[in-house]
């Protein structure tokens, strides 16, 4: 299935290639701000797709300006489909605030009529998707979510001002990435509304702060619960790199020394593995599990890279100063030996391994030139 992707900047956009790049029968293609300037790349793009996920637009900004932009890209795809004679399945990501009289909310309102008007003519399948409101890793925050705007204030030690009888109803950015998958493989049509978490601004808050403190202690908290596993792992991209290697204390006796290694509410699984000098291990990813890696001999480098960025993260370590790094969903990694003796490393995943749902994905760190 090839799939097409508009909104190429943005927060669900990423977690939506995230989520197909673990999938080996799909291709993507993505339409950014130059596609959409260009008439004959707007037709290329559409040309060929199975579906497209149409989430290009503006969340903020002057009302006439929001409305305006979000009015012609829909009306660029529409002719684009038009130029190129294509009716590929389109899933436009609507909003609940289509119940409200804001520029946003006509916007997405009038956007659908556009698609839905398309679609009549010309005998396409097309499906409006209401959300309410997505969060998730790499979120900007004071733009897309509250959920962004508090991990980003708690880390910096910030009190934000909170309406704490206000409601929230979050859902995560991968599980709209996956029903969206689930419309177009099963061509689901009209108008869908997705569920979220229905919760309290004051007790979200409070959700985070608890989740904050017992990792600021060193405790992993109990991710039992699907919606703390993805509020941890939304706090925790706001923490790197800056807050890694985490340094641990080792306690030395006559007897010899103990380093408390990983301290858990929940369980998850714990090994142990040794690498040959020059040897790497890794290069895979994850979208959901929390994996820590921690070297109790020997020297290595760790490195990550975002999914779909160049930049790579690169953390010196040594078992003779042990300190342990989380890695961040949606960041390929890998460890490497680069001493001259054998590297013993200690891998915790919240999760014991499912060999029928690994959520490990191969992806090379280092990127060919």
């Amino acid at each position: 299935m090839i799939i097409g992707i508009t909104g190429a900047e943005g927060l669900l956009d990423w977690h939506m290639r995230c989520y197909l790049k673990s999938l080996p029968d799909i291709e993507v293609r993505t339409a950014n701000r130059d596609t959409f300037s260009s008439t004959e790349a707007m037709a290329a793009f559409v040309r060929g797709c199975d579906g497209i996920v149409h989430l290009a637009g503006l969340n903020r900004g002057d009302d006439r300006v929001l409305y305006d932009t979000n009015l012609l890209l829909t009306q660029c795809l529409v002719t684009a489909c038009e130029k190129a004679n294509v009716r590929p399945h389109v899933v436009f990501s609507s909003s609940t605030h289509i119940e409200r009289d804001t520029a946003y909310g006509r916007s997405k309102r009038d956007c659908a009529a556009l698609l839905g008007e398309w679609s009549a003519r010309q005998g396409a399948v097309f499906t409006e998707l209401i959300l309410p409101h997505v969060f998730g890793e790499g979120g900007l925050p004071f733009y897309n979510s509250a959920i962004s705007t508090f991990c980003h204030q708690i880390v910096r030690g910030e009190a934000p001002v909170l309406n704490k009888e206000g409601r929230l109803e979050p859902v995560h950015a991968q599980a709209v990435a996956r029903r969206i998958l689930g419309i177009l493989r099963q061509r689901e049509q009209g108008r869908i509304r997705m569920e979220g978490h229905p919760i309290s601004v004051g007790a979200l808050y409070e959700r985070l702060i608890g989740l904050a403190n017992e990792y600021s202690h060193q405790i992993l908290p109990d991710l039992r619960d699907p919606f703390d596993l993805d509020l941890f792992n939304t706090y925790r991209s706001y923490l790197f790199p800056n807050a890694y290697p985490v340094p641990l204390m080792r306690h030395t006796d006559a007897r010899g020394s103990l380093v408390e290694t990983v301290k858990s509410q929940q369980g998850g699984q714990t090994f142990i593995s040794d690498t040959r000098p020059g040897i790497t291990r890794g290069n895979h990813f994850h979208l959901r599990k929390v994996e820590r890696f921690l070297v109790l001999a020997g020297d290595a480098i760790i490195q990550l890279r975002r999914l779909d960025a160049k930049e790579v993260f690169s953390f010196q370590v040594s078992g003779e100063q042990p300190g342990y790094i989380d890695m961040p969903t949606m960041y390929t990694h890998c460890i490497t030996n680069v001493g001259s003796s054998p590297l013993l490393t200690l891998f915790w995943s919240s999760e014991i391994f499912d060999a029928t749902n690994p959520d490990t994905y191969a992806e090379p760190v280092i990127l060919n030139a």
